[in-house]
């Protein structure tokens, strides 16, 4: 991060929850098997009540329990910061599942053995544990509960929960969190990143949808209408427009590529004269099986549709694969979507309740209905997985990384068939 980029937002954060940079008051779970980082802000150890090697484990699923055991020892919360909603949603998915064990090593001071925790490193973190009955009976006291708000009942004075992105499909995470454990809780995405780059920073920490400032000397940016005009020119920060939507351009310091980022903004206003954007969508990630083009995120928004007329049911995540890519695993038909989705208060679903996809697909989209009119677009299939799928599919890609939802590369493929369909 650029200095300039780490101070705004710790400023920013201070002006909006006065005590979130009080000493070892920030909680962090993120994975960042390359060496310890912090997605937001300046890594400033003093912030935080978890050690740096936690995070640096060749396990993600270890390296989130153990981060989560050590936030859990501290009462004091005020800022709970993720990487990713999806490594907060894992970690708190540990909590769920084995809590007990969590709770007798807070009373123990002890860092139970676990795959992907080395022995060395283990013996390590341990030695910075105490014993904390208390902590550990308020622990089991809580969890006996239920888990609705367990966030802020588990860390009474927490403030804020900072998280990397809440766009695309990481918001139905942010949106899950939001209306269970994380209730009542604002969630603060402070950067807006691309293609490596650090683009702007949200100075509005409690607004419900995160605008960031685009700061001229950090990259340099330029614009593509969208959408695209005959003779497609460029324009510059000082020529957008309010409530356009732009391609970004970038050309990232020191100056050594210039490149599409595959990034769709929405110019929600102006600040002192500099831009204001929301990101809408990604470029590249789309469905096409005939040249139909549906975004990640428009596809998402029909399936959450879809969900809300299934009674009882809550989106957990999906991922899409165009036929094709599946090869003879798909069957002999016209190409179509195959779509793997995880769900929560619903078991099965009838043939009937499983076309409703596709039918909200052709409401919303007439291009894909004229060619599954014309049957060059076969139906679309719907497949439940079981509870944990995707968060198994996380561990198996081994990136800290969002995952994508519209799915093009073998290897990914080759994961979906061995941890989520099976």
């Amino acid at each position: 991060l650029p200095a300039q980029g780490s101070l705004l937002y710790l400023d920013t954060l201070h002006a909006a929850f006065p005590q979130a940079l009080a000493s070892r008051a920030t909680a962090l779970l993120s994975w960042a098997p390359g060496g310890h980082h912090a997605p937001a802000g300046w890594p400033l150890p003093t912030l935080y009540c978890t050690p740096a090697e936690a995070g640096a484990l060749p396990s993600r699923a270890a390296a989130l329990r153990v981060q989560l055991l050590f936030a859990l020892r501290t009462r004091a919360l005020h800022v709970l910061e993720a990487g990713l909603a999806t490594e907060l949603h894992d970690a708190l998915a540990a909590l769920r599942a084995s809590w007990p064990g969590l709770a007798e090593d807070l009373a123990l001071g002890r860092l139970s053995p676990q795959p992907g925790l080395p022995e060395d490193t283990r013996c390590r973190l341990q030695a910075l544990l105490v014993p904390d009955a208390a902590r550990a009976a308020e622990l089991q006291a809580e969890c006996a509960l239920g888990f609705e708000g367990i966030v802020q009942r588990l860390w009474p004075q927490l403030e804020v929960v900072v998280v990397r992105t809440v766009h695309g499909t990481e918001k139905l995470y942010c949106d899950a969190l939001r209306q269970a454990d994380c209730k009542g809780l604002p969630f603060y995405c402070p950067f807006y990143r691309a293609a490596g780059a650090l683009l702007g920073v949200n100075l509005w920490p409690k607004e419900p949808v995160p605008r960031f400032l685009l700061c001229p000397d950090w990259a340099f940016c330029e614009f593509l209408p969208c959408p695209a005009e005959e003779e497609a020119r460029t324009v510059l920060l000082g020529e957008l427009w309010e409530g356009r939507e732009y391609g970004l351009v970038l050309t990232a310091r020191p100056g050594e590529y210039r490149c599409r980022a595959g990034e769709v903004l929405k110019v929600a206003g102006f600040h002192k004269q500099c831009p204001m954007v929301e990101p809408v969508r990604r470029e590249s990630q789309a469905l096409s099986v005939r040249g139909e083009s549906i975004s990640e995120e428009r596809f998402c928004r029909s399936l959450c549709r879809t969900v809300g007329m299934w009674p009882g049911a809550r989106l957990v995540d999906y991922v899409c694969v165009e036929s094709a890519l599946l090869g003879a695993a798909s069957g002999a038909c016209a190409p179509h979507y195959e779509v793997f989705v995880e769900l929560r208060g619903l078991r099965d679903l009838s043939e009937g309740q499983r076309y409703k996809l596709d039918q909200c697909l052709q409401e919303d989209f007439p291009v894909y209905k004229s060619f599954r009119f014309k049957g060059s677009i076969g139906p679309l299939r719907l497949h439940l997985v079981g509870a944990g799928a995707f968060a198994r599919l996380r561990e198996a890609l081994g990136s800290p990384l969002p995952m994508p939802r519209v799915l093009r590369e073998e290897r990914l493929l080759q994961l979906i068939q061995s941890t989520v369909i099976s």
